[in-house]
């Protein structure tokens, strides 16, 4: 049974106050217009009539796309008073939406609770002041551990995105945001490598070379660090990276090399041959023979690695060896057990 489903409701660009230099929302959120009631409709109804057979734990009717809480109240409560009725209907359990950290106040959380918002997203991205200025984000870190701490005081559930990869940004100090975000230990989190496209300020500086991207190496070893110091932290790391089909213009062009459209593979398949490799070096001596290595099911395509690497590195490195790959679904996710046999 599936635990998890969204109804995403899109609002491209609505709300937000500036164009940071990464931003061109048309072409990150799948849509060109914001959705009106009778589209809102139409797609939880088309949404909700596949998710009964059986009906999953959690449905989220999600506003996705600009900063939710920049657009006008009256548009707010249009968009909160259509989810609160499918939530009060029990049709859907919780309502989720994203915003910036300097759209939140007081003010904001009285209303968002008085339509039974459940999760909040905030759009961090980095928690050093001179890569927030660098990005143009139109805020520093101050706005950040202030809006934090009120959406934890209203008892929303809060989530944080990150970005890696920004002007002025380096590995660092994406590390740092990592942590500092541990200290305020959101429930959520989402990791994006910084992409260059189309229609941005970015790409300006991409071609005038007052920007050079990371190399998707970089990027990966970077989320790395960052993914796992929260997963370690206890937070739920909800995204990692844009998938393909949150890219609107197919066909436009995407610069640099950070984008993968199985980005959280490569990372997640790098952190498991960096846990398997410890217990390599731990089982492995002067000896041979065979090496069982055991994941559950669901972290098994991860042990293997992306196009199979991981297996092809430890063949490599202790060619003595001969690797066998099993399940156990017993093991829980993200833990492999190395054996000797």
């Amino acid at each position: 049974m599936k635990k998890h489903a969204i109804i995403p409701i899109f609002i491209p660009h609505e709300g937000c106050p500036n164009d940071c230099v990464f931003c061109n929302q048309k072409k990150i959120t799948a849509r060109t217009h914001a959705e009106e009631k009778v589209d809102i409709e139409e797609t939880a109804s088309r949404y909700l009539s596949t998710l009964n057979n059986p009906r999953p734990e959690i449905i989220e009717m999600a506003m996705y796309g600009g900063s939710f809480t920049g657009i006008p109240v009256e548009k707010q409560n249009e968009y909160l008073d259509i989810a609160k009725g499918y939530k009060d209907n029990g049709l859907i359990d919780k309502i989720h939406l994203s915003t910036r950290p300097d759209y939140i106040s007081p003010e904001i959380l009285e209303n968002l609770k008085k339509h039974d918002v459940d999760i909040i997203e905030l759009g961090v991205q980095s928690f050093d002041d001179e890569v927030l200025r660098l990005s143009e984000r139109g805020h520093n870190s101050a706005a950040v551990y202030k809006s934090c701490e009120l959406i934890k005081d209203y008892g929303f559930t809060l989530g944080i995105q990150l970005m890696v990869g920004l002007p002025g940004d380096t590995r660092e100090k994406s590390v740092y945001s990592a942590y500092e975000t541990v200290k305020i230990m959101p429930e959520l989190a989402r990791i994006y490598p910084t992409i260059v496209i189309e229609d941005t300020k970015l790409l300006d500086m991409y071609r005038s070379g007052q920007y050079t991207p990371l190399t998707l190496e970089e990027a990966v070893e970077t989320s790395k660090q960052m993914y796992t110091i929260l997963q370690d932290a206890g937070i739920n790391i909800i995204r990692v990276g844009l998938k393909s089909s949150d890219i609107i213009n197919e066909k436009g062009e995407i610069y640099g090399n950070t984008f993968h459209p199985a980005f959280r593979q490569l990372v997640e398949s790098e952190i498991a041959k960096e846990k398997i490799r410890r217990e390599l070096e731990r089982l492995a001596s002067d000896g041979s023979g065979e090496i069982i290595l055991t994941s559950n099911e669901h972290s098994f395509s991860n042990m293997i690695g992306m196009k199979g690497s991981n297996k092809k590195y430890f063949s490599t490195v202790y060619p003595e060896y001969r690797f066998l790959y099993r399940k156990d679904n017993t093991l829980p996710d993200y833990k492999y057990k190395a054996e000797l046999r």
